[in-house]
């Protein structure tokens, strides 16, 4: 799972039948402190994520086509979750 936040959307007039009624959105991955890292990816849409989101993204396609109840969908990224917060817990050296 990758932590990001939904930077656009793609509009796509055709797209194949086994994505037909989700969004395709633009994430940008970020580290735990919340930092962009890496390049922007398009996942799909399963939880009705918007611009500005902070999002759990799967980047596996056997799992995401698990959730969308396609075998044979093409598809490798899927947004599953949307982010309330991050919490950060160091351990103290010594413990």
């Amino acid at each position: 799972m990758t932590l990001g936040q939904i930077v656009g959307t793609v509009v796509a007039t055709h797209k194949h039948e086994a994505l037909a009624g989700h969004k395709l959105l633009i994430v940008q991955p970020l580290d735990a402190r919340g930092a962009p890292r890496g390049s922007r990816i398009v996942a799909l849409d399963a939880v009705q994520a918007g611009v500005g989101d902070r999002v759990l993204v799967c980047d596996e396609g056997n799992s995401a086509r698990t959730i969308l109840g396609d075998r044979m969908a093409p598809i490798r990224t899927m947004i599953v979750g949307i982010v309330d917060r991050v919490v950060l817990e160091w351990p103290r050296a010594g413990h």
